[in-house]
């Protein structure tokens, strides 16, 4: 009988540019992490509440 890893949403400690949000989101779901850095970047050029949502992130995540 195997057993699945648990996946955890947590910040990165090894993977990370500012604080290691879209490293751990990257690593929760699979992607590359470049891949959503570089969505979240472009995503700053629309207009929303994106700074505002990392930093809660940022604060919310526990560090992997």
């Amino acid at each position: 009988m195997t057993t699945t890893p648990t996946r955890r949403f947590t910040r990165t400690a090894d993977n990370q540019v500012v604080a290691g949000v879209c490293g751990g989101i990257a690593r929760y779901f699979g992607w590359n992490p470049t891949v959503v850095r570089i969505a979240f970047v472009l995503s700053c050029l629309l207009p929303g509440p994106q700074f505002l949502v990392y930093a809660a992130l940022w604060l919310l995540m526990p560090k992997y």
